[in-house]
């Protein structure tokens, strides 16, 4: 006799006292990019929905967010001046800086995340300090500047860190210059496992973050490497994370549900620029039911294995799920 999988589906109540994986809407932190003016909400054209918006129009944004039952951003910044070093990232007065004091101001029950980071703020477009004959990241250079980086962040009164470049140590150098500055209950979200992934081009047009010259595959991991992704996230948590993360998500379920399976801490991932350009394209030429595709999408990210995830779908996911 075959197995009676159906006499448990057929009955919507049923199914619905049996379903193993559950979306929320607190499941989501929503991306938002910031930069200087006033009035400003520009859409990005390779990502329909998304835009670059002053810091005004944030603040206006938070409401919509809340409205909708979102409680948590992560912020970005486009600065009006790069340089070498990102000196804009360690500023006080910096674009980040402001919108987390803005933020933080008139919605005080926003969680407000910040991504830690220099591509934005370099004039080379590369995650920290050039080493001038190698022509890549110098990583122990750059862990100095994070820290600085968090600790400005931290003034401003952000809610939690998230180090995106990958360089080695810098959870450890992040945590101790938090602890150093008496920011000792202030959360690090770590971008742990980052590929260099294809999935990035819209990003890099909202954030206006291209590298000038090479890529980033010297310090982003190789797509091919299941092993080292593992290990990056563990030595992560060695160094005191307090949560990791796995980005690109779509083409990463395994190692969403590797890492799961190697670490009780709680796990994020990203749900890039690309993974969403391309739901929107396909709805676009009408070859798929956008809203069924996305939230299947999103279904297979918790089912993998994420607490949290951060996505440009959440304003929609959460329309949808309040149905």
């Amino acid at each position: 006799m075959f197995p009676r999988f159906r006499r448990k589906r057929i009955n919507p109540v049923l199914r619905d006292l049996l379903q193993e994986t559950h979306l929320s809407v607190n499941d989501f932190i929503y991306p938002l990019f910031a930069r200087s003016g006033e009035g400003i909400k520009e859409e990005v054209a390779s990502m329909p929905g998304v835009y670059q918006m002053s810091i005004d129009e944030i603040v206006k944004e938070c409401d919509t967010l809340k409205a909708l039952g979102i409680r948590s951003i992560i912020l970005f910044g486009i600065p009006d001046v790069k340089d070498s070093v990102g000196s804009d990232a360690m500023c006080e007065h910096g674009i980040i800086a402001e919108t987390v004091r803005a933020v933080k101001a008139a919605h005080p029950d926003m969680f407000v995340v910040t991504d830690l980071c220099f591509c934005e703020y370099t004039d080379h477009g590369h995650c920290g300090v050039l080493d001038p004959v190698l022509k890549t990241v110098d990583n122990d250079i750059t862990l100095d500047n994070l820290a600085k980086q968090a600790v400005v962040h931290a003034k401003a009164g952000v809610d939690m860190i998230a180090p995106s470049g990958m360089m080695d140590g810098m959870i450890q150098s992040i945590r101790s210059g938090l602890d150093n500055a008496g920011f000792v209950n202030l959360p690090v979200m770590s971008y742990s496992t980052k590929f260099a992934s294809a999935y990035y081009g819209p990003f890099r047009d909202v954030a206006e973050s291209s590298p000038s010259f090479g890529d980033r595959r010297s310090y982003q991991m190789n797509p091919a490497n299941r092993q080292e992704a593992i290990a990056e996230s563990v030595a992560d948590e060695a160094e005191g994370a307090d949560i990791l993360m796995v980005k690109p998500a779509l083409a990463y379920m395994d190692i969403i549900r590797d890492v799961r399976n190697n670490t009780t801490l709680p796990l994020a991932v990203y749900n890039v620029s690309g993974e969403y350009s391309m739901l929107k394209m396909a709805a676009k030429a009408g070859v798929i039911d956008y809203d069924k595709v996305m939230m299947e999408t999103l279904l297979g990210f918790k089912r993998a294995g994420a607490d949290i995830i951060i996505t440009y779908h959440a304003k929609e996911a959460a329309l949808l799920l309040a149905k």
